[in-house]
């Protein structure tokens, strides 16, 4: 297995202004079932309208909670859905304390409060066969790089961080308020809360993310949010962006 580079540098896209038809999808959490029929929802939808090169945009955040983390990494990092849409796969915050877990546990053991158990278990391993503390740490860190396919360790250090089309913006969690875009952080990008959710990006644009967990998608101030708590509720929900605006799938 390969080693990631330290730090991992993660690439913000910019994409045209006027492309024409974006689907966004919040945060997916293990839940491959809930993804895959959503996919064919967004097939359907899109189905008139494939001569605008539809782009399935996922916002972070496909490991954890979930009971197939594995299976939804599986699925993503696949070159060709045969269904000629192009997508492109955001990191959230899940997804970057995954990674570095599986090469630094020691330093990551939070991800293990963060639903990494149900990610371990996708991958064939149980958090209960490690009980000595300081010892399980080291056996659990060599299990989980035996057990994470190379692909899927390419496919989570190469995903970029934020996505921008004209004045819109899709990220994981959200922006620094009034920060313009060349110095937003990536640690914001993909864990902030507030000052963005009271206030907004403080910039002319919207914000596409997730991230912010509830049961009802969010329209507010410059800012959409589409973390639906799928894991929880059973509801993954996708944003259909276009030149007029956005509304749900």
């Amino acid at each position: 297995m390969t080693l990631p580079a330290q730090p991992i540098f993660r690439q913000r896209l910019t994409l045209a202004a006027d492309r024409p038809l974006i689907y966004a999808i919040g945060d997916v959490h293990g839940c491959l079932d809930a993804l895959l029929a959503l996919e064919e929802r967004i097939r359907a939808d899109a189905a008139p309208r494939m001569a605008e090169r539809p782009l399935i945009l996922y916002l972070g955040d496909y490991v954890d909670r979930g009971p197939a983390s594995r299976a939804v990494i599986e699925h993503l990092a696949k070159p060709d859905h045969g269904d000629g849409m192009e997508r492109i796969a955001l990191c959230g915050n899940h997804d970057d304390t995954f990674l570095k877990f599986i090469f630094n546990p020691h330093q990551h053991l939070r991800w293990l409060d963060y639903g990494g158990d149900a990610t371990l278990r996708s991958y064939g391993l149980d958090l209960a066969d490690y009980t000595d503390r300081d010892e399980a740490v080291h056996a659990l860190g060599a299990a989980l790089r035996r057990a994470v396919p190379q692909h899927h360790i390419d496919f989570l250090q190469a995903m970029p961080i934020a996505l921008t089309s004209g004045d819109r913006l899709f990220v994981h969690a959200g922006i620094m308020p009034g920060i313009p875009l060349a110095r937003q952080e990536d640690q914001d990008l993909i864990w902030i809360r507030e000052p963005f959710l009271s206030e907004g990006p403080g910039l002319p644009l919207t914000v596409i993310h997730g991230h912010t967990a509830g049961r009802e998608p969010v329209f507010g101030k410059g800012r959409i949010c589409i973390d639906t708590t799928c894991y929880a509720t059973g509801r993954l929900t996708a944003l259909r962006v276009t030149l007029a605006g956005a509304d749900l799938v």
